[in-house]
């Protein structure tokens, strides 16, 4: 099958992974997982073979129908796997951008063993699902699929696949590429902080930071905690449709829409607190439409711009969560909105340096970051510390981060 354009390519195969140039370009220098889902004759393999298409050399596909392992008994017997994830780990330990994985993933327990697989080589998860008009109906798909899996055999698999399964938590995931770039600006904004003379001069702030404070402040080692791998900015917490509107958010036209799409976001900003360091995210119109409107509150009667907490969490000080990042963040608007524009230090590096009090610190590029993103979600549980949750005063607050 020779790589079609979006107009000769049939409507069900219509995905921003495969007709958008930024996205196409974005996952090209990411490492994305693609989990198809979807009974047996739905049309993944055709889907599989799309994306193949697309992506060429950057690109390996999986499907479990070539070791020969029947549906039916996929889920009773996981041993039958191990051929299938020592060919998946060996993709993921040669970084291939990306790996498309066509199986049926009806069973929940066989999806939390690859969410661990991802997690552990720093893949972002991408689900896709035929969009072909009989993926749902048994009787043409037992004269569709391979196995001859009878009406009543399809049935039996069809419920866990009706519903969608939503992730842990919605967000822009940075392209490999990307966390690089801004892992380095943010280290260079730590740097030049420590060596400034005026953050010196407040010190007593990071009190477990001071070596020798006529040389520098050492803020590297004072944020221990960092954010491996695949940088983020959460927009939803759902906790797998647990979370209050999780089902109403993940309904919405611009979150199905988006879904696997490629984002430019911009960074306006670097600051840290006493707590927190991260990256101020000055969202579009566009990305506003995936904005929770409840998401920029620290107390119910806060009424601050929609998109203040948008963020990338960089770092955080010992026994800090990097919910605190937004927290942080949202410090900053309600003191910029009160009137109070931080006093100007000086330029450092990147732009113009302004001090807050108590220890609040923001650096306004002169020039703003842009960066690549997939809007997608994050699936696994593993070493994923949740941190969005309602607080004593009722208002609930969104971020997460893994360690």
């Amino acid at each position: 099958m020779s790589t079609q354009s979006a107009k000769e390519r049939p409507e069900s195969l219509h995905f921003p992974f495969l007709d958008d140039e930024d996205t196409i370009s974005t996952l090209k220098e990411s490492k994305t997982f693609f989990i198809l889902r979807g009974l047996p004759g739905s049309g993944k393999s055709t889907l599989a073979q799309a994306i193949h298409d697309r992506y060429k050399d950057a690109c390996k596909v999986i499907s479990v129908d070539h070791y020969k392992i029947t549906p039916l008994i996929r889920s009773s017997i996981p041993e039958e796997y191990s051929k299938v994830d020592e060919d998946l780990v060996d993709y993921c330990k040669r970084e291939i951008s990306v790996i498309v994985l066509d199986d049926t993933h009806h069973e929940r327990e066989r999806l939390e063993q690859l969410f661990d697989i991802a997690d552990k080589y720093r893949y972002k998860v991408i689900f896709a699902e035929p969009k072909t008009p009989w993926r749902l109906d048994c009787p043409q798909l037992k004269d569709k699929n391979q196995w001859k899996l009878s009406v009543e055999e399809l049935k039996k698999m069809k419920p866990s696949l009706e519903k969608e399964f939503l992730p842990m938590y919605f967000g822009w995931f940075l392209s490999k590429r990307s966390s690089e770039i801004l892992r380095k600006a943010g280290q260079a904004f730590l740097d030049e902080l420590g060596s400034l003379k005026a953050f010196k001069k407040e010190s007593k702030y990071f009190p477990s930071a001071i070596e020798d404070p006529k040389i520098k402040i050492d803020l590297t080692s004072y944020f221990v905690k960092r954010p491996p791998g695949v940088l983020h900015c959460t927009t939803k917490y759902t906790e797998f449709g647990k979370a209050a509107g999780a089902e109403e958010y993940a309904q919405q036209e611009a979150v199905k829409a988006s879904y696997g799409k490629g984002f430019t976001l911009s960074i306006s900003a670097l600051f840290i607190t006493t707590k927190t360091v991260g990256a101020r995210i000055e969202l579009s119109e566009q990305q506003l439409l995936l904005w929770p409107g409840d998401a920029d509150k620290i107390l119910p009667t806060d009424n601050l711009p929609r998109g203040s907490r948008a963020h990338i969490t960089l770092g955080c000080a010992n026994g800090v969560e990097a919910v605190q990042t937004g927290l942080d963040l949202l410090e900053f608007v309600k003191l910029e909105k009160a009137g109070n524009k931080g006093e100007q230090v000086g330029e450092i590096g990147g732009g113009k340096l302004l001090y807050f009090d108590n220890g609040m610190w923001m650096l306004v590029l002169s020039k703003k970051i842009d960066v690549k993103a997939i809007f997608s979600g994050y699936y696994g549980k593993g070493k994923l510390v949740p941190t969005q949750s309602t607080n004593k005063r009722g208002a609930a607050f969104s971020s997460c981060t893994i360690i």
